[in-house]
């Protein structure tokens, strides 16, 4: 039975029966695990990385959920305790397989969304944001202190996105330097400030002369006014909200400060000099650079607003701010309609905006970013002439067109493991061998055999899983454990031994013969004999994503045969095999794309939406217009919890 299916039917069955019964963890399951547990899995001897004695509390527990459905499926199938241990007696497996599972279950029965993250605009969004709003493109990712990744591994996730002097330092410098921009751009001022102020010369007299005689006296035509139609609609767009009246109040004292401190200038020079201070002023506000929820009043899980919602679809997909459509659906309250939902998502992915979010998901979730980076250790150019810089946005650009048009046009995300297309330019078709391409535009190619179908056939997931010198079995291997199923080995031993590194021994015996040596150590064979025939059905593709038949003399043997017994002969075959994990890669596809969409890292609490996206794409032939709909109608995407960090993840 396929792990996705087990684990929804478990959760059916178990429920069901413990619903008669719960079982105290301190005084009835902690005995029973230090029992058959911990001499094992402590603090000073971890055996597969699993340290079962920090769960101290039962709320431990709930907050590693993932961890402990795999502790109980192990002691359920009668792998743990290992046939060298001493065997459970019919009372401890009881207490271990349903006690745990009732506090899991339980955990689940009240639904919550996870915490209100208040999250820095990432430097993408900003560069995005910033390109709507004003016009002007800004290298935010370049000119920016780097982030790192979230739990989830994408940039957006508010654990990663900290704030520092020097980024603030940056964001004044970045302020200035885009509305200068705009500012000596006559056209994209224009659009920002569409009416030049000034005063005519009977207006001046007016309101020279009144006030002498009128102490009561409104100015004709005065310059507030005119910034208001101006920097309130700039600051409604910026903030992606209405403002409110305080700030309102804050940026016409603001524009009126800067205009009385330039009496020698004249208008519209004047007038558009304090707007633009007060355009600069808004770029460092943190109510543009932060992606900010109103925490609920109460303790309980309430929807998100209107605006709010609005800012999710915009950031989910688009990277950026919503635009005026999306706005003012916001404005009329319309967003909390399901049917709105659904055709604002099927408007937005026809919009070419949608490229970024392929671009930027599918990157950063294969790991392909490294392509960009000119320091990153990817095969070796001295020993790999022909992977050059424009070979490596090639295939960064193959990947990302890939997924995007498996998203927008084929509409079946089993695509992405294995296609009879690709997403090819000249040079790059060129540099993998296949004829027939000419033009520098990617364009589909329909590939002759099984081999480069499928992300596991593009360059980009073969560079970035291979050192510099030479492939690696055992990191590929890994790789379509974790990103394609995600599932995760255990960690090596620590005093596990390298592979030799001599490049003669390598042409002589071939990584598959010295794998063979190297898993031949007990300690390490459970491990490899899941990772190394799926990265060694992969070795006819070289560290530099080229075809290859041969290490030197020795021909490549891309034949093997996986833990669960299949057997296969070459990338076409391994893809094959792979197509019938579904439940897996549909489970991994949902943690990572609701884990992008809402910016932090999955919990347990999230399982229920995880299962729900996960049957969506199994019942509807991994159709991405299903899936993205019921992400967005789902629990953690549409709500919002007061002091979650407090209640569900107390304990670190």
């Amino acid at each position: 039975m396929k792990a996705c299916t087990w684990l929804v039917l478990s959760f059916l069955s178990i429920s069901t029966a413990f619903s008669q019964e719960t079982l105290d963890y301190a005084t009835e399951i902690i005995p029973v695990l230090k029992k058959n547990c911990y001499s094992c899995h402590n603090v000073g001897n971890p055996k597969g990385g699993v340290n079962l004695e920090r769960y101290e509390e039962e709320g431990r527990i709930i907050k590693d959920g993932q961890l402990w459905l795999k502790v109980v499926d192990q002691v359920r199938t009668k792998e743990m305790p290992p046939s060298n241990k001493p065997a459970l007696n019919e009372e401890e497996y009881h207490v271990l397989v349903e006690g745990i599972n009732g506090i899991l279950i339980k955990s689940l029965e009240k639904k919550t969304p996870g915490k209100v993250v208040i999250r820095r605009l990432s430097h993408t969004e900003y560069e995005y944001t910033v390109q709507d709003l004003m016009g002007i493109f800004y290298d935010a990712v370049r000119r920016f202190p780097a982030d790192g990744s979230g739990g989830g591994g994408f940039d957006n996730q508010g654990g990663s996105l900290f704030f520092t002097p020097l980024k603030m330092e940056r964001y004044y410098d970045a302020a200035e330097e885009i509305v200068t921009s705009a500012f000596e751009d006559p056209s994209k001022w224009a659009n920002l400030v569409p009416v030049p102020y000034r005063q005519n010369l009977w207006q001046r007299f007016i309101n020279w002369l009144a006030p002498k005689f009128m102490a009561d006296f409104e100015p004709l035509n005065p310059p507030e006014k005119a910034a208001e139609k101006v920097i309130f609609p700039f600051a409604s767009k910026a903030f992606r909200r209405l403002i409110k009246v305080e700030e309102k109040e804050k940026f016409l004292d603001l524009f009126g400060k800067i205009y009385a401190s330039m009496p020698e200038k004249t208008d519209p020079l004047r007038f558009d000099q304090s707007v633009a201070e007060v355009f600069k002023a808004i770029l460092i506000s943190p109510s543009f650079l932060y992606k900010m929820e109103e925490e609920p009043v109460g303790n309980e899980p309430v929807p998100l607003g209107d605006f709010e919602l609005a800012s999710r679809l915009s950031y989910f997909l688009w990277s950026s701010m919503p635009d005026d459509t999306l706005f003012q659906l916001a404005v009329a309250g319309k967003l909390q309609d399901p049917q709105v939902v659904d055709a604002q998502v099927k408007r937005m992915l026809q919009d070419p905006k949608s490229i970024r979010f392929s671009e930027s998901f599918v990157s950063q979730w294969l790991g392909i970013t490294r392509l960009k980076d000119p320091n990153a250790p990817l095969a070796d150019q001295v020993k790999f002439p022909e992977f050059t810089p424009p070979i490596r946005e090639a295939m960064f650009r193959e990947t990302t067109a890939f997924f995007h048009h498996v998203l927008t046009e084929e509409k079946n995300f089993l695509h992405l493991i294995s296609s009879e297309y690709s997403f090819l330019n000249e040079p790059l078709a060129r540099y993998y061998g296949i004829a027939g391409v000419s033009g520098n535009d990617f364009q589909k190619v329909r590939l002759t055999d099984g081999n480069r179908g499928g992300f596991l056939g593009m360059g980009s997931v073969q560079a970035v899983t291979s050192l510099p010198t030479r492939t690696s079995p055992v990191l590929r291997g890994k790789w379509v454990l974790e990103e394609l199923l995600g599932t995760s080995p255990p960690p090596p031993p620590p005093d596990v031994a390298e592979l030799p590194e001599d490049e003669g021994l390598h042409e002589e015996l071939g990584l598959k013969a010295l794998l063979e040596k190297h898993r031949s150590d007990p300690a390490c064979q459970s491990c490899h004999e899941k990772m190394d025939p799926l990265g060694l059905g992969l070795e006819n593709f070289g560290a530099d994503g080229k075809w290859r038949e041969s290490y030197g003399n020795t021909p490549i043997d891309p034949s093997g045969v996986l833990a669960t017994g299949e057997t296969f002969d070459g990338p076409a075959e391994l893809k094959r095999l792979l197509l019938e994990e579904k439940e897996k890669f549909a489970r991994n596809l949902s943690k990572k794309a609701l884990s992008f969409a809402i910016g932090r890292g999955m919990t347990f609490t999230d399982e229920t939406a995880i299962r729900d996206l996960t049957a969506t794409l199994m019942e509807n032939q991994f159709n991405p217009d299903a899936f993205l709909s019921e992400l967005v109608q789902s629990y953690p995407f549409r709500m919002k919890i007061k002091d979650f960090q407090k209640k569900v993840n107390e304990i670190d």
